[in-house]
């Protein structure tokens, strides 16, 4: 560590995940001075995206180490290793057909030279088109910092085939999959949704209040599919979801259409890992000072409780008034003994894509598919990229699933989810590569102080709301008089002491203002200069 670097902050950020790096970016945009640290030698933490080769080596280094985010990896190739020597499961397992052809055209050797063209996320997330971050990021002006693609299609299981999801009216008309009178019901219904909470609405539907969302939609008398639809891809709901909640779920789904795309969703280019560097950005920009890869030795309270500090790498001693860190990061004194699982993780790399070709040619490279298990009782998160999404070469699709943890075992965990996708059937990918692990988060002790806080571990939910609330609860305690993440100015709008505030806003007018306002100025100097002749003369006539 720099021996320059200042010895006392406002406040020090430990882990640059997406929460903690909404707090550093908030606290430095209000003139709080940060110091933004990572044990870790890249951004992101449980929130980071890495190319394949780095992916792989994180998960062999996540089975030795059991105090880390990332837990329980393993990866295995189902292709030859290289060319002409088929792997242990190919031999065991012969193919045939266009599914064996196809994968014979890729061995690991060939899928490793293209690592650098994948963006693998650990925490792959959707975010509603107006949602809370898309909100957030345009508010505070992040989004300047950021790409984004719009979802293709939301898929929906139905009688073991894929349907694609009608999200807006034209869709809804245009699509093959239903019937004319299912397309009149479906449109009928989501008109009420989008209609619920006025109060003509809210006396229409007194008598489900208190009732399943499952009760009201058998009373609409919806087929089969349309209830398939609304449950498992608008609404997202479960049996027990009431009907309350489930209304408000599917209007904020048709609130987010037609704003960025045809369909509600969208997603970072370039994978979620972007999404925490883009909150990290804003900070260095307003002074935050970012050191990765310092081990963060001991947390110290002083005796009145007024500051803390930190020992960095056993020798460098920084103090400030409050912390803020990621649980894993803790100190062993501040956490439980072993971690909690949160979330079970699948990563797979296909030559195919889900369903077909035809299904994956659009030009935003994502689609989304919500799974539910045999007994209804668990769910998990599918999505599919292609190389339109800048996370996956051509040629190739990943695969991201994402569920609750119950285990140590994220295979497991899982199982019940990849039979239903990645079975032997037409409409199955050809998986090249499967990877698995866990992400964890530590259980806090309890130490009532105030000066250091917290984040939590990700959330098993679509968008980034539950994490969102998590830093500005945090961000309330330490500065409740301060606004979160109020907008950063334009780099053109930033005026520089001795500037005039006027030739800047000249600066940004187009090419076509500017010369009629040099003409203007050009014709304002004449006129000047001829009623300074016409004085000139009047003065010499009165001297004579």
């Amino acid at each position: 560590m720099d021996d320059d670097l200042p010895k006392e902050f406002d406040l020090i950020v430990i882990g640059t995940g997406f929460p903690e790096s909404c707090v550093a970016a908030a606290a430095s945009r209000v003139g709080k001075t940060v110091l933004h640290i990572d044990p870790n030698e890249y951004y992101g933490g449980s929130w980071a995206s890495f190319n394949l080769d780095a992916f792989n080596a994180l998960l062999e280094e996540s089975k030795a180490a059991d105090n880390k985010e990332i837990r329980n990896g393993k990866f295995e190739w189902h292709i030859p290793l290289e060319g002409g020597e088929p792997s242990t499961e190919e031999a065991a397992n012969p193919e045939e057909g266009e599914n064996a052809v196809r994968k014979e055209q890729w061995t690991a050797e060939k899928v490793l030279k293209l690592s650098r063209k994948f963006n693998l996320d650990l925490c792959p997330k959707i975010l509603f088109s107006s949602g809370d971050l898309v909100q957030l990021l345009i508010s505070s002006n992040i989004c300047r910092y950021a790409e984004f693609r719009a979802i293709d299609r939301i898929f929906t299981q139905f009688e073991g085939k894929l349907l694609t999801v009608p999200c807006s009216r034209s869709d809804v008309f245009n699509t093959k999959d239903l019937s004319i009178v299912e397309k009149r019901l479906l449109m009928k219904f989501l008109t009420i949704c989008l209609t619920y909470g006025e109060d003509k609405c809210e006396e229409d539907m007194s008598e489900f209040k208190g009732k399943t969302f499952i009760e009201y939609l058998r009373e609409q008398k919806v087929t089969e599919k349309i209830y398939k639809c609304v449950m498992q891809a608008i609404a997202m709901t479960s049996e027990d979801t009431t009907f309350e909640e489930g209304m408000e779920r599917t209007k904020k789904f048709l609130k987010s259409l037609g704003r960025y795309g045809n369909t509600p969703f969208i997603f970072p280019m370039y994978g979620c890992g972007e999404i925490p560097q883009c909150f990290c950005r804003l900070c260095a920009v307003f002074g935050g000072i970012y050191c990765l890869k310092r081990q963060i030795s001991a947390v110290n309270v002083d005796e009145g409780a007024e500051r803390v500090s930190i020992e960095v790498d056993g020798q460098h001693q920084v103090q400030a008034k409050h912390i803020v860190c990621s649980s894993s990061n803790l100190p062993a004194t501040m956490r439980g003994e072993k971690p909690k699982n949160v979330l079970s993780r699948g990563i797979f790399i296909a030559s195919t894509p889900l369903g077909n070709f035809e299904l994956s040619s659009c030009g935003g490279g994502v689609s989304l598919l919500r799974l539910i298990s045999p007994d209804g009782k668990r769910e998990a998160i599918l999505v599919q990229l292609s190389h339109y999404s800048g996370t996956t070469p051509k040629e190739l699709f990943t695969f991201h699933l994402t569920t609750t943890a119950l285990s140590d075992n994220p295979q497991a965990d899982l199982e019940v989810f990849t039979q239903q996708i990645f079975t032997n059937t037409p409409e199955s990918p050809n998986i090249l590569y499967s990877s698995y692990f866990t992400i964890s988060g530590f259980e806090l002790k309890s130490s009532g102080n105030a000066l250091i806080q917290a984040t939590a571990p990700p959330f098993y939910e679509l968008d980034y709301d539950k994490s969102i609330q998590d830093a500005r609860n945090i961000f309330g305690k330490l500065y409740a008089d301060q606004e979160f993440l109020p907008r950063a100015p334009d780099p053109e709008e930033i005026v520089i002491d001795g500037e005039d505030p006027k030739a800047l806003s000249e600066q940004q007018l187009p090419d076509d203002l500017k010369a009629q306002l040099r003409e203007i100025e050009k014709f304002a100097e004449q006129m000047d200069i001829a009623e300074m002749n016409e004085e000139n003369k009047t003065e010499e006539a009165m001297e004579s």
